[in-house]
Order: C-alpha cells, then structure tokens, then sequence
C-alpha cells in the first residue's frame, strides 16, 4: 500500500494540543517514513524535550507503542522526531528541508482577553509565516483553523475564502494595546476606590494585608473582564460570536495573505465542535474537556434544568479521528489538484487566494440535531445515572426548549434570590445547621454560575441556523483509494450518532463517571499523622480548642471573685456595652481586646491569678472541645510540637500549660503594685501578626512550615492559616467556612459535652472572642 507522505518531513505547531497530538499519533503509525519536527514552547522549568517526553507517554500513544513495542517506539522517536523549543510568538530558525506544514496551534477559548486572543491566533501565524519564507523552502501548509470563522450567519456556508474587509492589521495592533488602556483605567480613583471598598468590607477582620491583596486580585480581574468584553464585544459589532472565531478568521487572512499570496501551498482545513476518537487511536479517546462536555457533564449532573437551545438547531460534532484523516489528506493531496484545477479535480481552488479549502462537518450530510442530542444523553443517563454529594442517583431534567430571553429572565430570578440567601445565612451564627445552608447556597451560586457561563458562551452554538458545505472535503474522502479508507477516510455519513454518543463518547468525557461520593470527616486517627519531630501544630483557643471567650472568662472571675449578686450588676454593665464590644470585633480583633480588656483596669494580678487556678479552671476545662483535646494529644503521639497562640491575657489559658509544648499569650500592663492598668503591655497576637510571629518562630526553632498544622475557627485566623502546609478550620464562622470551601481546607464541627450556662445574650456574645 503506498504511502502518500512517503517520505515527507513535517512540521506540526500545537502538538501538545488535541488535535496535534492526534496528528502526530498517526504520522508516527501509519506513515513510517515521514520525519517530524515538533515546535514546542518550554513550561517554566520544563523543557520543551521534557515536555515531548511526557506526551509521548500520553494514551493517545498507546495502542502505537504496544503493537511495535516499547524498545521499537523509543527507537523510532529518536530517529524520526526533532524538537525544536520555541514559541508562535518568536518563532526560531526553521529547517530548510521541510516538505509540509500542520498549523494546528491556537488558543481555544470563547472568553479570552482581547490582547491574548490576538497574539495567539493572528500574531501567531504571522510570525509562522514569515520564518517558512525566511528558509527558502516551499511546503505545503495546512492551516487548521475552525468552521465557525463563517460567523452569525443563516444558512450555506461555503467552502471558500471569507467575505470581509476587517482589517487585520489595524484590529490586530488595537487589540494588543487594550490592556494598557484597561491597566489604567483599572487604577483611576474612581474605579480601584469601589474595589478597595468591596475588599475591605469582606477581608478587614483578616488583616490589612489581606485587604490589599484581595483588592489587588479584584483589580486584575477587573482588568481582565474589560478585556475579556472587550473582545466579545469588538467580534460581535463585526458579525462573529466570540473572540476566538473572530481572531481564527483574521488568521485565515494572515495565511491567504503571507503564504498563498507569496505563490506557496495553502490548505486552510476547517472543523466544526472536535470531540473524541470513533475509532482511531481507539474509540472514544479524548485529551481533557472540549467544547460540548461541560454541557454533557453538567445536564448529567443536573446542573442545568434548562437551556436557550433550539431543537431543530444542529451541534455540528466531528470525531477528532476524522479531523486528523482529513488534515493529512489534504496535505497529501497532489500539487495539480490545488493549482491547476479541471474537471477532474477532486476539489476547487479558490481563485481569490489559490487555497483550498475544507470543511470537516457533519451538518450537510448526516445532521445531529439538539433535540435528539438531549433525547440521547437522556436516555443515557438513566441507564447510567450519577451520584450527587448525598450519594443519591441524579434525575437529569428533560428541556422544554424556551425562548432565550425566557431562560435569561428566569437565570436573573435565581442569581438574585441566591444573592438575598447568601447575605442572610452569612449573618446567622456558626453552627452546622449555618454551614449546611451556606453549603446549600454555594452549590445553587456554583451551578448558577455555570448556566450562567454556558448561556452566555455557548448559546450561539446551540441556537445557530448554519449548515457548512463540505463538498471538498467529501470529494478528498472519495480520492482517498479504496484500500486505504477504512484506516484513512472521513465519510461523516456513515456515522451512527447513537452509537457514538451513547457507546463512544459520554462514556469517556472526562471525569464524568467518577461518583461524587458524600463528604466524609478528616481521619483524626494517628495512622494520619506522620512521625515528625520539625512540624508545628499550632491551635487556636477560644472557638477552636475551648467554647470560651473573652466574656465567659470574664463571668467565671465575676462569679468567683464576688459572689451571684455583685456579679450579677457587674454584668448588666457589660451586656448594656455588647454592641460596642461587637462592633469593635467585627472592626478587628485587637481593638475588641483591647476594649474588653479594660474591664480589669485596677485588678490584682497575684490574686486573679489565685482566683484563676481555684475556682476559674474547672470551668475552663469543662468548655474544652473534646476533639481538639484528642486531636492534640495525636499530635503530641507523633512528635509534633504543640503551640496554643491566643490573643487572650496568659493568666488565663495557664490552666492548659499541661496540654501544649508552647503557649503563646498576651499580657496586661502593670503598675507598681502589681495591679493591671487596663492596658496590653504589647499589641494583641492576632490575625496578620500571629502570622509574622509563626514565620519567625518556625525559622529560629528549624520547623517545617510547609508539613506543619494550624487550627482556627475564624476569618480572622486567615492569615496565619495560610502559613501553615495544612490548614483546619474548626466550628468556622460563615465567612470562614466559605473561604475553606473555595480552597478545599478540612472543616471540622467539634463539640463539648458542658452545657451552656448562661443566658442566650451571653452565649451569643460568647460565640465570638
């Protein structure tokens, strides 16, 4: 059987990528004589040789590598692949041997920033061309670019040159100097004084640090957003949905222009949605998400209850197998095809730009059509149900198919009434009932956000009225010989959609299939905890080893020092002063200690320190949480040290000496009798300050930060939380608690066996230090 690439050298661009690792599989087994020269950009320390290793190690490769062997494989990498590190960007010297050219190098994403899209797939190309033409060889180039460059349109959609006068130039370098325009506008009082705002509203009790890191992260996504409308916005104005169709037409111009025009060689192949393999390397293989399984995933999921879709309209899928069989028959077509076009010639050329082009599409000739689409995964994920987080088998919803507006009304409802329960439940105290409805509302916000996304991106796809042509492309599968079709064609017609969608491909979208299994508790069993003696477990008191706080301390001195009467006045006092107290703790921290603190102006310490020891620990130590005493007494089994850092007196947490290797406390001013002042004598260890002082202690002490444990029940603790390898929050508050979710820390919800004893306006007061 002869090869028509026989002995071909090749150069491929986005290898790494879908498609292009798809294409060099097949060079490498069924064309055995061709040479491959790979343009790859090194990933920070990984070099671009390193990064051909892995991928040549990837499933794609396989089924090649078993049936020649593996000492066969390495030998024929060796002999026939050359890596050439480089970027699309600045494009390095190119051999000058080469016979073809596989452009398959792009970005790929509806919702990228303006200035991004543009360098990729129109400042890419440009810089491809102009090094093929520096090294004097004369390949054929194959352009891989995609179907949707026809944009909003009704109707045929030819296999030709596009009809538009964008001018690629001009869009090109506007594109690119967005962001700086953006950059600065992001920093206009008027603009960063609302982000600074919003950041210190939600970050103040975790410092002013982190009140300046998140609005600086918030800037940059604003910064971004501009950019990501800008570029949705410019492609629409000029007739295409997205920036990536936009900036893949403008690339079409750049190869019509620098090399079909220069007189060389150009195929533009133009695919519609790629999904995974129907036979080739193996059916159903696939290399990450494309563009319709977040759909497929989230209706299995029963994330998306309905959707702006038409049913008649047709998603236009193409196996990737098919793609690939294609781009190597187009580049294996012979010269006289492409330029000296007669009756006999299995595909035109244009005669405005002397390229060829083809449509890889289903759409003409065997239809796959959103309603059956959605009959198919139905079906499918009856037979095959999920697990939600409670376990339970998933009831995926049946879409009515309503009018786009309807659903974006209908999106606006929920995100509003999510807005209202996420504001509500953030107030109430923590508690587990709390945390479950925050988890409730942060799974509704999760999926909204997904509808969201997929309304606002995919809608275009899913409600278009365009048909593509794919003449040249069915007359390039009808040259394919008869002996070579069955391992070489493309014939889209003889496609069985059920079979691929419900035996192929939802099978093998990836991670569909992994049951969401309920949430279980962190094992605080020693087994889980590492022998170490360089690691720091670092607890906080109050919420997180002992229900107490600041207030309840001070009731048990009250009660011990004056009896139930005079206590008792003393405390209408305080409750009458709670808001101040509250209102200083939500401002921060080391105010509300500070203000609280000043309620022991005039005592004695040697006495209160007497009162502490006789009469105040028993009560301390029936607030102690019972799993944070197991959970430190498990460390201490392992060798770790135990620190216990509050921003409470040190006369008060001494009762727990016998309980940690370290206790880290705060101490009161003194006068000359002994007696306290009402002052701290140095500012509270809290929030950002407790994490300056673990940093420093873990250097001075040789600890191992990144292995080390720390424990907090607050955002406050956030600061210090990150410091540490593995972070745990206990019994968190709301804001908390939603933090842990987002960065996937422990959350544990220990309790104590004491009862409360004191009034519900004491036990609130008391549920924050």
């Amino acid at each position: 059987m002869s090869d028509p690439l026989k002995n071909a050298h090749i150069l491929v661009t986005g290898a790494t990528g879908f498609v292009g690792q798809a294409v060099v599989e097949k060079l490498l087994a069924t064309h055995p004589t061709t040479r491959i020269t790979l343009l790859v950009r090194p990933r920070g320390a990984l070099a671009a040789e390193d990064r051909v290793r892995k991928l040549l190690k990837k499933p794609v490769f396989g089924p090649w590598r078993e049936r020649i062997g593996a000492d066969a494989a390495e030998a024929q990498l060796a002999e026939r692949i050359t890596v050439l590190a480089g970027d699309l960007g600045d494009v390095p010297p190119l051999p000058t041997d080469l016979t073809h050219v596989v452009h398959s190098a792009s970005t790929v994403s509806f919702d990228l920033p303006i200035d991004e899209a543009f360098a990729a797939n129109v400042g890419g190309p440009v810089s491809l061309y102009e090094a093929l033409e520096a090294t004097g060889a004369d390949p054929h180039v194959v352009h891989v670019s995609t179907c949707y460059v026809a944009g909003l349109r009704k109707g045929l959609a030819e296999e030709r040159s596009l009809d538009h006068d964008v001018d690629r130039r001009v869009e090109t370098t506007r594109a690119l100097r967005a962001r700086e325009s953006a950059e600065a506008a992001s920093r206009r009082p008027q603009v960063l004084d609302k982000i600074v705002a919003k950041a210190r509203a939600t970050h103040r009790r975790a410092g002013a640090q982190a009140v300046a890191q998140a609005a600086e992260e918030a800037r940059r996504a604003w910064v971004n957003d501009q950019l990501v409308t800008a570029g949705r916005t410019r492609a629409t104005s000029l007739g295409w949905p997205d920036v990536y169709t936009f900036t893949k037409a403008l690339g079409e111009r750049v190869a019509e222009d620098l090399w079909a025009g220069a007189g060389h060689r150009l195929s533009i192949v133009r695919p519609t949605i790629i999904e995974s393999s129907l036979q080739h390397p193996f059916p159903g293989w696939i290399d990450g998400f494309k563009v319709a399984d977040p759909l497929i995933a989230a209706y299995g999921r029963g994330m998306l209850p309905e959707f702006p879709a038409l049913a008649d309209s047709i998603l236009d899928v193409i196996p990737v197998d098919h793609v690939v069989n294609a781009i190597l028959a187009a580049a294996a077509s012979p010269p006289d095809v492409a330029e000296e076009p007669d009756e006999t010639t299995v595909t035109s050329v244009d005669p405005r730009t002397r390229a060829a082009y083809y449509q890889v599409a289903s759409g003409s000739r065997n239809p796959l059509r959103f309603g059956t689409i959605l009959r198919l995964l139905r079906e499918y994920f009856e037979q095959h149900p999920l697990t939600g987080d409670d376990g339970s088998f998933v009831q995926v919803p049946n879409w009515t198919f309503p009018h786009g507006p309807a659903v974006q009304r209908s999106l606006r409802r929920r995100e509003m009434a999510v807005d209202v329960a996420d504001s509500l439940v953030g107030k109430l105290p923590p508690n587990d009932t709390t945390r479950s409805w925050i988890s409730s509302v942060y799974k509704a916000k999760r999926d909204l956000g997904t509808l969201r996304k997929f309304t606002d991106l995919y809608q275009a796809y899913t409600q278009t009225e365009v048909v593509f042509d794919d003449t040249n492309t069915h007359a390039l599968h009808e040259a394919v010989p008869a002996e070579r079709s069955e391992e070489h064609g493309f014939d889209v017609s003889a496609i069985d959609w059920t079979y691929y969608m419900k035996e192929v491909h939802v099978p093998k979208v990836p991670g569909l299939m992994r049951a969401r299994r309920p949430h279980s508790k962190p094992s605080t069993s020693a087994k889980s905890l590492p022998q170490r003696e360089d690691v720091l477990a670092v607890f906080d008191l109050h919420g997180t080893v002992a229900a107490a706080s600041l207030i309840e301390h001070y009731v048990w001195v009250e009660l011990a020092a004056k009896g139930a009467v005079p206590a008792l006045r003393g405390l209408g006092g305080m409750v009458a002063s709670s808001g101040t107290y509250l209102q200083a703790e939500w401002r921060d921290r080391g105010d509300f200690i500070r203000s609280f603190m000043r309620r022991y102006a005039g005592v004695d310490e040697a006495v209160l320190r007497e009162v502490i020891a006789t009469k105040v620990t028993p009560s301390l130590r029936a607030r102690l949480l019972s799993e944070a005493t197991e959970r430190i007494a498990l460390h201490r089994a392992a060798g770790h040290r135990t620190v216990l850092v509050s921003g409470q007196i040190d006369v008060f947490v001494e009762p727990l000496a016998d309980m940690f290797d370290v206790i880290v406390a705060g101490q009161m001013e003194k006068d000359s009798g002994g007696r306290w002042t009402g002052h701290l004598a140095s500012s509270p260890l809290v929030d950002e300050a407790r994490a300056s002082w673990l940093r420093r202690y873990a250097r001075e002490e040789g600890m191992d930060l990144a292995g080390s444990y720390a424990y907090g029940d607050t955002y406050a603790d956030r600061p210090w939380l990150e410091v540490a390898g593995k972070p745990n929050v206990v019994n968190p508050d709301a804001t908390l608690y939603r933090y842990a979710r987002e960065k996937r820390w422990p959350v544990h919800s220990w309790t104590t066996t004491a009862e409360g004893r004191f009034s519900p306006v004491l036990r609130s007061l008391g549920s924050r230090r």
